[in-house]
C-alpha cells in the first residue's frame, strides 16, 4: 500500500443488491466511497469529484481523470475490454506514479468462450434452422435438416485476436479433433495452440472452416474484417464475432453472406448498439444474432465483485494481481 492509512476505494459501478453486500462485507476494512452515478460494465464513467479521494477505484472511471489523480495507485474496471483506456499517456501517466491497472477478463472468458462453442455446435446440428421451421411454418423439415448436420471435426478453426477467451475456447474444443490455430498482435512462444502474428492472418484465413473474432476496438483493428478479408476465406466459411463490433466491415459481410461465399455468420457484437431495428444485419441471410450477451452469466455482478476482492487481497499483501495491463 501506498502508506499506513485506510485506503479508500471508489466504485461507480452498477451492483444489484447481492453484489453490494458482497462488496460491502470484503471491504469493511476499507473506506468505500460510491460515485452518484453508477455505471454498467460496457458504459463509460463520466468525471466524479469523489474520485479525488481514492487509492483504488473499480468500476469505470474517467480515463482523463484516472490519469491525473495522483493518489490513485490501483484502478480495476470492470470490464474484459478497455479500449478507452488504451492509449499510451494513460499507460505512462500510471507508469510514472506506479500505478497499476488491472481489467475482469477472468470474469468473462468462460461465458464468452461457452457462448462461442454454443455457435458452433447449434450450426453444426442445425438447431438455428430448426427453430426457425418451427416459429415460420411449424414443418417437421427432417431430410434438410438430417442431411444438413455436420460433425465438429476434422477441420481448422482460426482464432482471430487471441487472449484469455481464445485460451479457454480452445480447451473447450480440444475433445473435438480440430486443428485450432491462434492470431495475436504479439506471439509470447508460450501458447497451448500454434500461435501466429496478425501479419501471417490472411494465410490463415484461407485455411479456416471457422474464422473466431475475437480483436478489441482499435485503431488498428478498426474494419480489420473488411471485403478484401473476407475475399480470402474459403467458400463456406463461417464467421463468429464476440469481440467489437467496430472490427468488421458489416457492408461486406452482408454481401458476403448474401451472395452466399460466407456460409453463415453468427454475431454477438454489432456496430452501432443496439442495433437499430431497420439494420439490415437482421434480415441477412444465414446471420444469427444474440444481442451482446456472450459474456453474461447468471449473479454477473457478484463474480466482478468477487474478482475485484481476490485481486485486492493480493494487493494488500503485495502480489502479483490477475489481468494486469499496466
Amino acid at each position: 500500500m501506498v502508506d499506513d492509512r485506510m485506503p479508500t476505494i471508489w466504485c461507480n459501478a452498477d451492483l444489484g443488491p447481492l453484489a453490494m453486500a458482497a462488496l460491502q462485507d470484503g471491504t469493511r476494512d476499507h473506506r468505500l466511497v460510491f460515485s452518484e452515478e453508477r455505471t454498467a460494465n460496457l458504459g463509460a464513467g463520466g468525471i466524479d469529484p469523489a474520485l479525488a479521494e481514492a487509492n483504488i477505484a473499480f468500476g469505470q472511471p474517467d480515463a482523463h481523470q484516472a490519469m491525473e489523480q495522483n493518489d490513485l495507485s490501483w484502478i480495476h474496471i470492470t470490464s474484459a475490454g478497455y479500449t478507452r483506456y488504451d492509449r499510451d499517456d494513460f499507460r505512462a501517466a500510471l507508469r510514472t506514479r506506479g500505478a497499476a491497472f488491472t481489467n475482469s477478463s477472468s470474469v468473462f472468458d468462460e461465458p464468452c468462450a461457452q457462448h462461442l462453442l454454443a455457435f458452433m455446435l447449434a450450426h453444426a446440428r442445425q438447431l438455428p434452422q430448426a427453430m426457425q421451421a418451427q416459429l415460420s411454418v411449424s414443418k417437421w423439415n427432417y431430410m434438410p435438416l438430417r442431411t444438413g448436420s455436420r460433425l465438429l471435426k476434422d477441420q481448422t478453426v482460426v482464432i482471430v485476436g487471441y487472449g484469455a477467451i481464445g485460451e479457454r475456447l480452445a480447451e473447450l474444443l480440444a475433445p473435438f479433433n480440430l486443428r485450432v490455430v491462434g492470431i495475436r498482435r504479439t506471439v509470447r512462444g508460450d501458447e497451448p495452440i500454434p500461435m501466429y502474428p496478425t501479419s501471417e492472418c490472411d494465410h490463415w484465413l484461407a485455411e479456416a472452416d471457422h474464422v473466431v473474432n475475437i480483436l478489441p476496438a482499435s485503431d488498428q483493428t478498426n474494419g480489420f474484417f473488411d471485403d478484401r478479408r473476407f475475399s480470402l476465406m474459403k467458400p463456406g466459411a463461417l464467421f463468429y464475432n464476440v469481440g467489437r463490433g467496430t472490427t468488421v466491415d458489416q457492408t461486406a459481410l452482408i454481401n458476403h453472406l448474401t451472395s452466399g461465399h460466407l456460409a453463415v455468420a453468427y454475431l454477438d457484437v454489432m456496430d452501432p448498439e443496439p442495433l437499430p431495428s431497420d439494420h439490415p444485419l437482421w434480415v441477412t441471410p444465414n446471420c444469427f444474432i444474440t444481442p451482446h450477451t456472450a459474456g453474461g452469466h447468471l449473479h454477473e455482478d457478484v463474480s466482478l465483485v468477487m474478482h475485484f476482492l481476490e485481486n485486492l487481497r493480493r494487493w494488500e499483501r503485495g502480489e502479483p494481481l490477475i489481468d494486469r495491463i499496466v
